[in-house]
């Protein structure tokens, strides 16, 4: 009975992994027996002997991955027979027998070299000790050779996404923060606006269940509201334009769960006072040299029926973004008193802005615009190849740029440079060129000094004065925005800190000899730990510099040569990172906190104030202390990409009797004696204990924040509940 039935999931497994590949064809539009279909079934092929017998966390076979992977590169993000064969093919190499050499023989030298591109990112490190950020910089390096790598990897990551629900919870928690921090800007700068949108969607799905729950369900339940009031809207302007004999259609995007999370959560405003919930998009069908043209034809007969808000127009047909994005985006007030976006474009603009980089090369030939995505790139280039710091200061120089907002400024001879928003004269010395900024000195924006620090604005021509007695200092860092400057200006300070360093240990080694101390590792190590620096080179620094001298070391306590550190507490047994990890891991492997864990520092954390009750998380710092975070912290996403390994899971004890800080903000109407009925809610009848309360009146509205202290999420949600009911209160948030 078992065997038939186990016979039966077999040839049930069987047809739906043809039907999977079927659809990849279908989706490539290969007809079956054509060449190009013949080398994706032997890659098929290849890829299912390799895995064959080996099972994801679901229980499905793994082969069920690759097919989905190259579907998505194919169907999603409109590559080729090169990329699918390659998808199929990316965990060939590194979870089977199979080597480079053979994929080369079988499928040629361009798919050998995309898939040891692949296998690389995934070889460079142990991923549970190391760095996520040096994996990211080895992707970021391939785009060098083929930027089909890092598509892949995106799919890669966006299919694991899909099937996150079989992973642990906190294996969940690292990818979506990972996913967060690094996969969705890079999908989002290389203009894949859907990817991007649902890598952050399957995140928030992760880190915070509740929320997104939440928000999809409100979506839901909006939905035929939404649909009626766009056929309503659109109604005049589409009878305009069918009169006219204009080729369009006309859609309506809903905004993703996350960036509507992102707006509540910045805003301090419920999901009902987002406004821009949903966009109407009007897409022409109109040959490229009429294009623009037609995109403003659309805007002056919407803005017939409905008024605009002028702040809130944005031309990226003119000067399109430099990740090729082209639309004509305006903001317009409807006739029931609700502001909608409008995004007017042509189909050509629209593929670009669905699918990104492949639609790009699509229309590479017809456009003038082709140079966007490889002026990214060469961006990337020159920052790898000037950046020395390490794996975490590149992810974040790099990242500055990818959500960046931008500016367009003009050279003396009037070419166009385009910039990030807050870019300063220094970030567009370093634009033009490296030299040009290490020397510069100051700047002439429309004919006027101004100093290094000056902000830009769009439409300013600056024109650079250098000195060659001028060079970068570390002040330089806090007014820059761009990765380029950053990465030119650290490297700098890296090759003259090397410089002093290498002088310093001459000191320090004649230092050693005049004390009969021995240099040696053990000694240096000691040094390290005793003056609290972070390498031995910070050690040699510091005696380059002067800061440490002879005085310094003879003063400290050595026998036979050998430093003497001083001997830790008694009873304090916990030293390592390790130790202290495994601590705290009980029966239910996570940190009780305030339950009899004595011998472990803890702290809550500034930032976001957790209070029992918040999903928290624990971050053991280089001190040994824990730092508790809620999950839904904004500085969480980093830390868990950056530093994973030193994340430990955390809960609340049951008999938490601590009070915490927490902050709430109100606004509402004033009027006399709101402020004591309000302080009397708080410490009469809530009985919790104010630290602050400051309020701020203008015309009769007013705005408040008060800091207490309560002991969980549910006497605090009680209080702003008690709040609300005031007279005149019309809004109450926890500060986030």
């Amino acid at each position: 009975m078992e065997t038939r039935e186990s016979e039966t999931r077999e040839q049930e497994e069987r047809k739906a992994l043809l039907s999977e590949y079927r659809k990849i064809l279908r989706v490539a539009n290969f007809n079956k027996n054509d060449e190009q279909a013949r080398l994706i079934r032997k890659a098929f092929d290849v890829a299912q002997q390799a895995h064959k017998g080996v099972r994801r966390k679901s229980g499905e076979a793994y082969i069920f991955h690759p097919l989905a992977v190259a579907r998505i590169v194919a169907e999603e993000i409109g590559l080729g027979k090169t990329a699918i064969i390659c998808a199929l093919l990316h965990d060939v190499v590194e979870d089977t027998d199979l080597d480079i050499d053979y994929i080369e023989a079988q499928f040629g030298k361009k798919v050998a070299d995309i898939v040891d591109g692949l296998t690389k990112i995934e070889e460079v490190f142990d991923q549970s000790k190391s760095l996520q950020q040096e994996n990211f910089r080895k992707i970021l390096l391939t785009l060098a050779d083929d930027v089909r790598v890092i598509l892949i990897k995106i799919a890669d990551r966006l299919h694991n996404m899909r099937t996150l629900e079989s992973m642990r919870k906190d294996k969940q928690l690292k990818i979506a923060s990972e996913t967060l921090y690094i996969y969705a800007p890079l999908a989002h700068r290389l203009g894949f606006y859907n990817l991007k949108s649902e890598l952050e969607d399957l995140s928030l799905k992760y880190k915070a269940p509740s929320i997104y729950d939440e928000i999809s369900t409100k979506l839901k339940k909006s939905k035929a509201v939404r649909s009626r009031f766009i056929n309503k809207f659109t109604h005049p302007i589409t009878k305009i334009l069918e009169k006219d004999g204009v080729h369009f259609k006309v859609e309506s995007r809903t905004k993703s769960i996350y960036s509507i999370w992102n707006k509540m959560r910045k805003k301090s405003i419920p999901f009902e006072e987002v406004y821009d919930v949903f966009a109407v998009r009007f897409i022409l069908d109109v040959p490229l040299e009429n294009e623009k043209a037609m995109c403003w034809k659309i805007y002056s007969i919407i803005t017939d029926f409905y008024k605009p808000n002028p702040d809130r127009l944005r031309d990226w047909i003119s000067t399109p973004k430099v990740n090729g994005y082209e639309s004509l985006h305006t903001t317009v007030m409807s006739p029931t008193g609700k502001w909608v976006e409008v995004q007017i474009r042509s189909k050509r603009m629209d593929e670009i802005a669905e699918k990104g980089f492949a639609a790009h090369w699509k229309y590479k030939e017809q456009t003038h615009h082709e140079g966007a995505l490889d002026k990214w790139i060469s961006r990337i280039r020159e920052i790898l190849e000037e950046h020395e710091t390490d794996a975490i200061d590149f992810v974040d120089d790099f990242k500055l740029n990818l959500f960046a907002k931008e500016i367009f400024v003009f050279t003396p001879k009037g070419d166009i440079k385009s910039l990030p928003h807050n870019s300063t004269a220094l970030d567009f010395a370093y634009e033009i060129h490296t030299e040009l900024g290490h020397h510069c000195l100051g700047a002439k924006v429309d004919k006027k000094l101004v100093p290094l620090s000056h902000k830009l604005e769009s439409g300013d021509q600056v024109e650079i004065l250098r000195s060659k007695a001028q060079h970068p200092i570390p002040e330089w860092l806090d007014f820059t925005v761009t990765g380029k400057a950053k990465a030119a200006i650290k490297a700098y300070l890296k090759k003259e800190k090397r410089k002093k360093a290498k002088a310093g240990e001459k000191k320090l080694r004649e230092a050693f000899d005049a004390l009969s101390i021995y240099f040696t590792d053990i000694n240096l190590n000691a040094l390290s730990t005793i003056f609290k620096t972070a390498t031995v080179t910070d050690i040699f620094y510091r005696f380059g510099t002067g800061s440490l001298n002879l005085t310094d070391i003879e003063r400290l306590p050595r026998e036979n040569g050998v430093l003497q550190l001083k001997k830790s507490r008694k009873g304090n047994g916990i030293k390592t990172l390790e130790e202290i990890v495994e601590a705290t891991r009980g029966k239910k492997d996570a940190l009780v906190i305030g339950a009899g864990q004595r011998k472990l520092v803890y702290k809550i954390a500034d930032c976001c104030n957790p209070i029992p009750g918040d999903d928290v998380v624990g971050f053991v710092t280089h001190e040994g202390v824990i730092s508790i975070h809620r999950i839904s912290c904004e500085n969480v996403v980093p830390i868990m990409s950056n530093h994973g390994y030193r994340v430990i899971k955390a809960r609340w004890g049951e008999e938490q009797q601590i009070a915490f800080q927490a902050g709430i903000e109100m606004s509402g109407f004033d009027r006399t004696g709101m402020v004591n009925e309000i302080t009397k809610v708080i410490s009469n009848e809530m009985d919790v204990e104010m630290r602050s309360i400051s309020f701020d009146s203008t015309d009769g509205v007013f705005t408040g924040r008060v800091l207490v202290y309560v002991n969980d999420t549910a006497q605090l949600k009680n209080l702003q509940e008690k709040l609300e009911a005031v007279e005149g209160i019309t809004k109450v948030n926890r500060i986030e």
